[in-house]
């Protein structure tokens, strides 16, 4: 007669577990897709940028974020001097080139 009675209460015990585990294995799968698909690429992209930013050296031309199109005249920690025309020269932060173009 205990067998009964205990029957029902087990036996919710494992379909709450069962539904935990079934509800688990979508949210895995969400967030594999999220991170192959978002979070790697852009971390990516930004190591390439990071790469290229401490990479500048004198002459290089370069392409700021706001389009601005200039050659490196001096790097410094943080910034660079740009000359944009002929004794035009502006300061610029690194993290703001978003392009090195061949000279």
């Amino acid at each position: 007669m205990t067998d009964l009675i205990t029957t029902p209460a087990l036996a919710a015990e494992h379909a709450t577990a069962a539904q935990s585990f079934s509800f688990l294995i979508p949210m895995i799968a969400i967030f594999a897709v999220v991170y192959f698909l978002i979070i790697r690429p852009q971390n990516q992209r930004l190591k390439q940028h990071r790469d290229m930013v401490s990479a500048l050296k004198r002459g290089d031309v370069v392409v700021t974020a706001g389009g601005v199109i200039g050659k490196v005249q001096r790097v410094q920690e943080e910034e660079c001097l740009v000359e944009i025309a002929d004794g035009v020269r502006i300061r610029v932060l690194k993290g703001t080139i978003s392009d090195v173009r061949q000279s």
